[in-house]
C-alpha cells in the first residue's frame, strides 16, 4: 500500500454500515445469485447506499474472480469478479474488500453487485 493515500471517514465523508434484514434476491443470467437477509446497507457520503452480501449467502460456483483491481482511500483495494451465466453485461459485476479497512471492517466476507451489471436486485422488507 505504499504510496497510496489512506483517509478516514469523517464529518466531510461519512460512512455508515448498518444491518439490512430485507430479503434481497440477485440475479444474473436467469439464474439467482445471492440469496440474503444478512446485509449490510453501507451509505457512504452523498453516494447511493450499496448492499454488501454475506459470501456464505451467494452461489459462488456462479462467479469468476477476475483481475481488476481498483483502490479506494477510505475502504481499501478492492477485488472484482465477473459473472459467466450474465455474459458479456457481467464482467466484473462484483467487487469485494478482501482486507478493508478498520473503519469498514464489517464488510470482511461480503461482496456488492453493480445493479447495471446484473438482472435484477431484488429488496423485500
Amino acid at each position: 500500500m505504499t504510496g497510496k493515500p489512506v483517509l478516514e471517514p469523517g464529518p466531510d465523508h461519512p460512512i455508515t454500515i448498518t444491518p439490512n434484514p430485507a430479503h434481497i434476491v440477485v440475479t444474473a443470467g436467469g439464474k439467482v445469485v445471492a440469496d440474503t437477509r444478512n446485509a449490510l446497507t453501507l451509505q457512504e457520503s452523498t453516494y447511493p447506499p450499496v448492499q454488501y452480501i454475506p459470501l456464505s449467502d451467494v452461489d459462488q460456483s456462479l462467479l469468476e474472480r477476475t483481475d481488476t483491481e481498483s483502490y479506494c482511500p477510505y475502504k481499501g483495494d478492492a477485488g472484482y469478479y465477473s459473472i459467466p451465466a450474465g455474459g458479456e453485461k457481467s464482467v466484473d459485476a462484483i467487487w469485494e474488500y478482501r482486507d478493508p479497512r478498520p473503519a469498514v471492517a464489517p464488510i470482511k466476507d461480503h461482496i456488492a453487485f453493480y445493479p447495471d451489471r446484473v438482472d435484477s436486485i431484488s429488496i423485500e422488507s
